[in-house]
């Protein structure tokens, strides 16, 4: 069990923002906003003829954009769950753990592995 605490901490500290106060929340939506209307312009401009294909081509892309959506939403309960059970483990004692602890971590657990899973069957 703690060795799956670790991997989840060990994957989560990729996903922390940098120590010196900078957020990068502005950058990410920017970026992520000229990939949309770069995908919007080539959707309007090369796009098939057929409507059916278009709606399905929106279709898709509406998907993997929700997806992205709730894998970021994931990630960031992860990183708020994985302080969490650091508070936690600071708080008890050198010989006990509380059982907060365990239920964090089989949250914890539980959430990363259903990251991994949307991950792994993406497409």
């Amino acid at each position: 069990m703690l060795k799956y605490v670790l991997v989840a901490i060990a994957l989560l500290s990729f996903f922390v923002s940098p120590a010196d106060g900078q957020s990068k929340p502005a950058l990410v939506n920017a970026t992520e906003d000229q990939r949309v209307a770069a995908e919007t312009e080539s959707f309007n401009n090369s796009g098939p003829a057929d409507l059916s294909q278009r709606m399905a081509q929106a279709g898709v892309a509406h998907v993997i954009a929700e997806r992205q959506a709730q894998l970021r939403r994931d990630t960031d309960k992860l990183v708020a769950l994985t302080a969490e059970l650091k508070e936690h483990v600071a708080k008890s004692g050198p010989n006990i753990l509380s059982m907060d602890v365990f239920k964090k971590a089989a949250e914890i657990q539980k959430l990363a592995k259903s990251v991994e899973d949307k991950m792994k069957n993406a497409y």
